[in-house]
């Protein structure tokens, strides 16, 4: 997901927020009847200082039996719904407004070294702040303890180098290191297996950031949404051609969360739209569940469309 540098100056300033439509839909279909059906979404946008939810709507095809909301344990919002009646197909298509505005600003500056901020989280120097961010210093299941990633590191996370240079340094080697390529890997893939074949897509980018930070005792959690992209000039907006996009918030001890994209080389801004966070891609898979029946296959069509309205 290559992004195109703006290439003019705003003469006005610009508006506190913008504006997107989001329509992010998937199509299940089965060889077979699908008699249950139980499912659970991630597909509401956060409420955050800089995003806000004008509008969200979540159409199911089937209509489910059953179906009530919840948070997780991370404060993302999940929609639960079962359908027990036969089909062979399944729809559910998401389409919200949503409103982006500029990230709390830090000082790039800041002088606290790595160090710094591994033992101030690991001390707990900021109960309020820093017990959270320890939860996001430990491994899991998919981002294990990997000494690969850790030695792959230590360029970058150098214990006195100022935690911020040391960020956007690891950023711009994972971005210039690996080649993104959408048929090298699945949701599977290991941290260690990218290291190696030094290819991947942005869940593995981020998944590698997080080892490597988290190898060196800082903590980070992996964040995903949608990202405004560009097409290429003078062709028209497509739709349905966007992709859902991954990428990663570390803890500055201080200040709080900032959000870096190995993908694209770059800090989040207002191109980002945030829909979930957790430890990994299994707190954030946008849509998951069990069924009885449906046959020996089942295929999975998945459209997103980001659409700004200025």
């Amino acid at each position: 997901m290559t992004q195109q540098q703006t290439q003019f100056q705003q003469s006005t300033p610009p508006a506190a927020f913008d504006r997107y439509t989001v329509e992010h839909e998937t199509h299940y279909s089965y060889t077979a009847p699908v008699s249950q059906s139980w499912q659970l979404g991630r597909l509401t946008p956060r409420a955050l200082p800089w995003q806000r939810l004008v509008s969200h709507s979540l159409q199911i095809d089937p209509p489910p039996d059953e179906r009530h909301e919840s948070t997780d344990s991370f404060g993302n919002s999940i929609s639960h719904f079962g359908l027990h009646g036969a089909h062979r197909q399944l729809r559910v298509r998401m389409q919200c407004q949503v409103e982006v505005g500029d990230r709390p600003p830090f000082d790039s500056r800041d002088p606290m070294t790595v160090d710094e901020a591994r033992e101030s989280v690991r001390k707990r120097q900021n109960e309020s702040e820093d017990l959270n961010a320890a939860r996001m210093a430990e491994p899991t299941q998919l981002v294990p303890l990997s000494e690969a990633a850790r030695l792959y590191a230590e360029q970058s996370l150098h214990p006195a180098r100022p935690w911020v240079e040391a960020l956007i340094d690891l950023t711009h080697r994972i971005h210039d290191d690996f080649e993104f390529d959408a048929g090298a890997t699945t949701v599977s893939t290991s941290v260690d297996e990218v290291l190696q074949h030094r290819r991947g897509v942005c869940q593995d980018f981020a998944h590698l950031m997080l080892a490597c930070l988290r190898g060196h005792g800082l903590s980070a959690r992996y964040v995903s949404g949608y990202l405004l992209t560009d097409p290429p000039p003078g062709m028209p907006r497509l739709m349905g051609v966007d992709a859902s996009h991954a990428w990663v918030a570390a803890y500055l001890p201080g200040h709080g969360w900032i959000e870096f994209d190995p993908t694209n080389d770059q800090l989040a801004d207002r191109r980002y739209i945030t829909l979930a966070w957790g430890a990994d891609f299994a707190d954030v898979v946008p849509l998951r569940g069990v069924i009885l029946g449906g046959g020996l296959m089942q295929g999975m069509d998945v459209s997103v469309s980001v659409i700004p309205q200025s």
